[in-house]
């Protein structure tokens, strides 16, 4: 799948995940700006005594986005925990700090444990950069070629332009490197190599460091070469050095030959989703349901290196059960499209899910290292353990999450339910510590407005205790998780034993009747009969009826 041979010694790429997890899909603050990050930069830089560079501690960050950028000390924070968990720590790090997030009693004991946090200066601005992704262009509207524009659709599985979701859009990525690319350089700039105007000039030069910092977002090969090498180690390649003007003397680059040489050996990401639609492998996952013209589309890119996480696409599954646990699925950013009445269980551990444009549908999903971003979806079901969770544009939709952050509501959604995890399966924990998700602390009742429906609460409830049923994933699985992670809320497990109480005393009503034998089945057919009618009402007959595929049997998940 990487066609590595290119002109020129070395091929560079745009990384996917510090736009498509990286990326928050929501305009971003008035003031989070290339100006006013320019700023910003020569303020930390200014103060690299008082822990501001080379690392950012939070305590810094905090005031530098609440003073001077103004920002909330939320949207602060949400700033610098998404780029965190977008770069690490392993998992088991991330065990130990929310081991000690959870231990906190106070803000005050949480705030001190975040003061001992700091994240890499460079890469930071880089990441903030990135946020103006989305931002809305009034001129670009007015052309109309806003979201996004003509040149740089990607191509879906159906073979139209799947425009709409930049995140996803590995040529709108590329297309606003190249068009940022001087803007991060500069940002990236000491001081003395800019002007008063806080431009670059073309005697300015470009250190080690930046460049090194520069990997955050870029990556590529060099030759015929089948390894995927950061820029910071492409650069200083011997064939390289005369392109991009590095001086072993100064041990920088001369800005102008590097940002010529970046241009000139950017190209499309062999590894990214526009590949792995045109030529990923076709997976056989979903059936083909009689009488729909629809059919079912699902791919996956190869894993090429180790080093980036495979993708998984599927579009247009309709009226059946898709269940797997796969090897595939390990480790992958999965993109879930216009799939409509259907139960999907993807239960391996993932690094990102996005679900976007599905209606009337259950999605339960293993545990999310990163991100699940649920996007223009109608009355879905979302049952998922996962480190962060966003929604846009949704109406209806009940999310059932164990989560350490806070839920985004950003904008456009209407009757949003928020629940507690409520189910298991034999590998979820083993799942669980493979991706660093704890079942403390969970935030899945604290969600966060951000955006055009900031302060208006009425977007979303919390499901009433009395509304909730617990749910039970009907596969075979090897493993030793034999209940929900953390257990439910108090007051959800009480309306359960409430339940279990009722169903009891009907037991043994029934029991001490003395119905005859011929009562017995009489009233046996009747209690058939009335759940038949509850099923098809519910609509819960489908979901049975469609466990069991031909052929397959209910071991699928397996598969």
């Amino acid at each position: 799948m990487m066609a590595m041979a290119a002109a020129g010694p070395v091929r560079l790429w745009v990384r996917t995940e510090p736009f498509l997890v990286g990326a928050l899909p929501a305009p971003p603050p008035a003031r989070l700006t290339p100006h006013y990050l320019r700023k910003a930069a020569a303020y930390a830089r200014a103060r690299a005594d008082q822990g501001c560079f080379p690392r950012l501690r939070w305590p810094c960050w905090r005031h530098i986005a609440c003073g001077k950028l103004q920002l909330s000390r939320e949207i602060a924070w949400l700033y610098f925990e998404l780029f965190r968990g977008l770069l690490g720590p392993a998992p088991p790090l991330r065990l130990r700090w929310a081991e000690a997030e959870a231990a906190c009693a106070s803000a005050e004991e949480l705030e001190r444990e975040r003061s001992k946090l700091s994240v890499d200066t460079l890469q930071f601005l880089l990441f903030l950069y990135v946020q103006q992704l989305h931002k809305v262009s009034l001129r670009r509207s007015l052309l109309g070629d806003e979201w996004p524009s003509p040149r740089t659709k990607s191509p879906s599985l159906t073979g139209k332009s799947a425009g709409g979701n930049k995140n996803w859009n590995d040529q709108e990525h590329l297309a606003f490197v190249q068009s940022h690319l001087l803007d991060m350089l500069e940002l990236l700039l000491e001081p003395e190599q800019l002007s008063a105007s806080s431009h670059s000039s073309c005697s300015s030069l470009v250190s080690y460091e930046a460049v090194c910092a520069l990997s955050f977002l870029l990556e590529g090969t060099h030759s015929n070469s089948r390894t995927v090498w950061p820029l910071h180690e492409l650069a200083l390649r011997q064939p390289c050095q005369g392109h991009n003007g590095y001086s072993k003397v100064a041990q920088a680059f001369s800005l102008p030959k590097l940002e010529s040489w970046l241009r000139s050996s950017l190209t499309a990401n062999p590894l990214g989703m526009t590949v792995c639609l045109k030529a990923g492998k076709k997976l056989a996952w979903a059936q083909q349901v009689e009488g729909t013209t629809r059919r079912a589309k699902i791919a996956c890119s190869a894993r090429v290196v180790p080093e980036v996480s495979p993708m998984v696409i599927m579009s247009q599954v309709y009226r059946q059960t898709l269940a797997k646990s796969s090897d595939t699925l390990v480790g992958a950013h999965v993109r879930i499209h216009r799939c409509n009445e259907s139960f999907i269980y993807l239960l391996s551990p993932l690094r990102s899910v996005t679900i976007e444009k599905c209606r009337n549908s259950t999605f339960v999903l293993g545990p999310v290292e990163t991100s699940v971003h649920v996007q223009s979806c109608d009355n879905i079901k979302v049952i998922v353990v996962c480190h962060r969770l966003s929604l846009s544009s949704t109406t209806g939709c009940t999310f059932h999450t164990l989560t350490p952050t806070q839920p985004l509501i950003l904008s456009g959604n209407q009757a949003v339910s928020f629940a507690p995890f409520h189910t298991h399966y034999p590998m979820l924990e083993d799942h669980m510590a493979q991706v660093g998700l704890a079942t403390l602390p969970n935030y899945w009742d604290s969600p966060m407005l951000v955006c055009g429906d900031s302060g208006d609460t009425s977007v979303f409830r919390l499901l009433p205790p009395s509304d909730f049923y617990t749910f039970v994933i009907p596969f075979e699985m090897e493993g030793d998780t034999v209940e929900t992670p953390g257990g439910l809320p108090q007051e959800y497990q009480e309306v359960l034993r409430q339940r279990e109480q009722k169903v009891q005393v009907w037991q043994r009503m029934v029991k001490e009747a003395g119905l005859s034998r011929d009562q017995r089945k009489q009233f046996q057919t009747l209690v058939e009969n009335k759940f038949y009618e509850w099923l098809v009402q519910t609509g819960n007959w489908q979901q049975l009826d469609s466990l069991v595929p031909p052929a397959m049997g209910c071991k699928q998940a397996a598969g």
